[in-house]
């Protein structure tokens, strides 16, 4: 008898977390999300800071550079064109702080995502329903890797570096590494900042720049009716279909955010063309992306 209650007792035990188990594992079971990635496209469409197709300006040389990384700062999407700039579903805000003093994006905490990596994802519980035809995404940062030319002792070299680029409104930075070299800054730099490290004939150099206030390009096809601030990098673009966000949506939504890299790395020339040839006097102006296009999935 004392052996069947045992038995019992067990049984019943068993099957009680077994039912807790169950009702655990419904309830666990993944939210559905709205997930952004990014694809870098050299032969998407360049446009200028009005969304209009482009070349390069006469004296300015330009290359499309080979793409690592890049982080956003910002993310609203946008029912129309009408909207302005917040007035949209606002997703994401990448944290600031006032370390350097102005307030400025924290690139401690910036998102790095290389091509087709996710660079931010939301619940799509938190994301308000609506359709949306629209995407603003600030850009913050991005890494890659341009060609360019020297003469050493009258051989000239044909070589690869890797720039770290600073796109952001404003960026405290305590460190960075552009390739495999780690530089201190511990301060505030305006859009516009670079890092540039190289290899050559077995000799790492690194160097630090600004581009000119103003000079980065960031395009806008909206900007008539929806305007953003000078010195941001909130870059717009238009969906290829609209997105439209249901209040009881249960699957992902991916968003491929395609950004056109064509000839984006420009300088002004002052040696032979087509070469960026920094020892001769080239002298980088532009860091820009050419636009966005973002696409449903």
């Amino acid at each position: 008898m004392r052996y069947l209650v045992l038995f019992l007792l067990v049984t019943v035990f068993a099957s009680c977390k077994k039912n807790e188990d169950d009702t655990s594992d419904t309830n666990t079971l993944p939210e559905a999300k709205l997930i952004f990635k990014f694809h870098f496209d050299s032969t998407q469409t360049r446009l200028d800071n009005f969304g209009n197709a482009t070349g390069v300006p006469s004296g300015h040389g330009a290359q499309s550079p080979a793409f690592n990384v890049m982080s956003a700062h910002y993310i609203e999407l946008a029912p129309d064109s009408l909207t302005l700039l917040g007035g949209g579903d606002v997703l994401y805000r990448a944290p600031e702080v006032n370390t350097g003093g102005a307030l400025a994006i924290d690139f401690s905490q910036a998102v790095l995502a290389p091509d087709g990596g996710i660079f931010f994802s939301i619940p799509l519980s938190q994301v308000a329903p609506g359709t949306y035809k629209w995407l603003r995404i600030s850009l913050a940062y991005q890494n890659y890797d341009i060609n360019y030319r020297f003469t050493y002792n009258t051989v000239t070299y044909d070589a690869t570096g890797t720039i770290a680029s600073f796109i952001g409104f404003n960026t405290y930075i305590q460190n960075y590494t552009v390739k495999d070299s780690t530089l201190a800054v511990n301060a505030n730099k305006l859009q516009g900042f670079w890092g540039f490290e190289s290899t050559v004939l077995g000799v790492t150099s690194v160097s630090q720049g600004q581009a000119p206030p103003g000079a980065t390009t960031v395009p806008n096809p909206i900007a008539s009716t929806s305007p953003i601030p000078a010195g941001s990098c909130v870059v717009t673009g238009k969906f290829d279909s609209p997105l439209v966000i249901s209040a009881s949506g249960t699957t992902d939504q991916t968003v491929m955010v395609s950004v056109s890299t064509n000839k984006s790395f420009e300088w002004v020339e002052h040696s032979d063309p087509l070469y960026f040839e920094p020892l001769d006097g080239d002298t980088v102006i532009d860091m820009g992306v050419r636009g966005i296009e973002p696409h449903v999935q």
